[in-house]
C-alpha cells in the first residue's frame, strides 16, 4: 500500500510530492481537507508511528491561539486534535508498505522517495 496524507493547499506538501513523485509512482494520495482522516486512519498511523504526538504538528496556527503550547498535551489529546482539526498532523504522512514516514525534512523526504 502507498498512501500519502497531504494538504493541497501547503506548497511545501505539493513540492514534496513533485519531488518524490508520487503520483507516477502509484500513491494514493488523500487531501485530508477534504476527505476527513477517520479513526482508524489516526489509528493506524499511530500504531506505525508509536505515538499520536508523532503525528502532531506544533507549527499550525491554531497551536498557539488555543494555548495548547501552555498545556500539557496526553496521548488522548493529540489524536482528538488531530481528528477535530486537520492543521494539526504533521505534513505529509505517508504510509508505504507498513512504514511510515512523518513530516517534511529532507532526511524524511529522502527516504520516503526511497521507499516509493
Amino acid at each position: 500500500m502507498k498512501k500519502i496524507y497531504h494538504l493541497s493547499t501547503c506548497d511545501t506538501t505539493q513540492n514534496i510530492l513533485k519531488e518524490v513523485d508520487a503520483v507516477k509512482k502509484g500513491a494514493n494520495l488523500q487531501d485530508i481537507k477534504t476527505e476527513k482522516i477517520t479513526p482508524a486512519q489516526i489509528d493506524e498511523m499511530k500504531k506505525l508511528s508509536g505515538s499520536y504526538e508523532s503525528l502532531f504538528s506544533r507549527r499550525a496556527l491554531k497551536y498557539k491561539s488555543m494555548g495548547l503550547k501552555d498545556k500539557e498535551l496526553t496521548e488522548k489529546d493529540y489524536r482528538k486534535l488531530i481528528l477535530e482539526e486537520y492543521t494539526f498532523l504533521k505534513r505529509p504522512v505517508a504510509i508505504v508498505n507498513n512504514e511510515i514516514f512523518i513530516g517534511n525534512t529532507k532526511a524524511v523526504v529522502a527516504a520516503l522517495k526511497d521507499a516509493l
